[in-house]
């Protein structure tokens, strides 16, 4: 009998066809139970045709699948980088299947692009193994033709970080609405595409904070930050939204000929490629983009000794090893460390050197007192950086530059 009855369990069936013992349990009657082996025995005998895997498919129809999975999960600017490498991907395979793009075709064209950089190169690579990994994902094609192409040997360079200096200088020259951008960029250590799209309803006067908008995580996902608004922010922010138009939810916003519209648009920034280039050559600074702004703030923080942690959750940064890229330059917490160093006879200087400056014998020469910055100078920097960030700059204590405050007013009153 293929149902049985278990007390205080209940009715089970379990019968054996075609050598495959099929059971369930536990059944409240007797007619449940005679029902379900019946479906099953004609499930067993009667399997369902299981459906066709696609392995192949257009190499066209995968890239504008991909652009359109891009479109809606990543950010604009990764959007824009996948469409130009996709323009390119047509040009040189249009008309192939996926399973026609072979490696040695990838390898062939990725060795002509190496003739812009290995860095081009290389970048081509990684775009064409997330173009085919997308679509093994989705169960469109099989294989990963480009996984089996090598990376080419790269030569890095030190990245070029403006010194404080040319930070200044460039933010100084500007004119009075590029003035404000550029220090909400500083004051919230923000990527630029987040002061682009930053929006009056980010902007909370009352607790003072300003919230970040970013989709550089993982899924595309666009996460917000709040980021504390120091003093002068405050004050740039509250006078733009007393002279902001009512109707432009934007903080930042300009009027631009659009081609596509064939007429004028107002909106936000996308990216100001003119405007870095104009200000450097202006403020006779070697040209940096908008990104060294963020460098500019970790590493001041880093110098008036914020936790790493702090510092990555400021920069909205989910890896900590990413933050600590932001503090490659050296800051005034690494030259006193190695001032310090002097204090030790075995790095005291024992044979002259050729200089055209005096032979050191005693080590508080190293120590002389800093050439002071003007009044006003000082004065500005005490406001942006406090008296303990101006003495880390100067290499002397805080309290330091409070005398050297005090003497100037003293000087004055005189």
């Amino acid at each position: 009998m293929s149902q049985y009855f278990k007390k205080g369990k209940g009715w089970r069936y379990d019968f054996i066809l075609k050598g495959i013992r099929q059971t369930e349990a536990w059944f409240k009657t007797k007619k449940e139970a005679k029902k379900a082996e019946a479906e099953k025995r004609k499930e067993a005998l009667n399997p369902a045709p299981q459906l066709q895997i696609q392995t192949d498919m257009d190499f066209l129809e995968l890239i504008n699948r991909r652009l359109d999975y891009v479109q809606a999960y990543n950010s604009e600017e990764h959007y824009r980088h996948v469409l130009y490498h996709s323009k390119r991907w047509v040009k040189e395979w249009k008309g192939r299947a996926c399973s026609e793009i072979t490696t040695p075709m990838i390898g062939k064209y990725v060795l002509k692009r190496s003739d812009v950089s290995a860095y081009t190169a290389n970048k081509e690579i990684r775009y064409l193994r997330a173009l085919f990994n997308f679509g093994i994902r989705l169960k469109l094609i099989k294989e990963n033709p480009a996984n089996a192409v090598e990376f080419l040997p790269v030569i890095k360079k030190k990245k070029y970080i403006p010194s404080k200096e040319d930070i200044y200088k460039v933010i100084n020259v500007a004119d009075p609405d590029s003035q404000n951008y550029l220090w909400t960029m500083v004051l919230t250590a923000a990527r630029m595409g987040e002061i682009n799209s930053l929006t009056w309803d980010d902007v909370n006067f009352e607790e003072r904070y300003v919230t970040l908008w970013t989709s550089k995580k993982k899924h595309g996902n666009r996460e917000p930050r709040d980021v504390p608004m120091l003093n002068k922010l405050y004050e740039i922010l509250f006078y733009r939204y007393q002279k902001r138009d009512p109707e432009k939810p934007w903080v930042f916003w300009h009027r631009y000929w659009s081609r596509k519209a064939n007429e004028f648009v107002e909106g936000p920034f996308i990216d100001r490629k003119k405007l870095m280039a104009t200000l450097c050559e202006k403020a006779g600074a070697k040209y940096f983009r908008f990104h060294p702004f963020r460098h500019f703030t970790a590493s001041i923080l880093d110098d008036i000794g914020t936790p790493i942690g702090v510092i990555q959750r400021i920069l909205g940064h989910t890896n900590r090893k990413t933050t600590e890229g932001y503090l490659h330059s050296i800051g005034e917490a690494e030259r006193n460390a190695m001032k310090r160093l002097e204090n030790i006879d075995l790095f005291s200087p024992e044979v002259a050197m050729v200089s055209d400056k005096p032979i050191n014998k005693h080590k508080e020469y190293w120590f002389r007192k800093a050439k002071r910055p003007d009044y006003i100078a000082l004065c500005k920097e005490i406001k942006d950086m406090g008296y303990v960030g101006v003495g880390k700059k100067y290499g002397v204590s805080n309290n330091a530059i409070k005398k050297w405050k005090q003497q100037y007013e003293q000087q004055f009153k005189n």
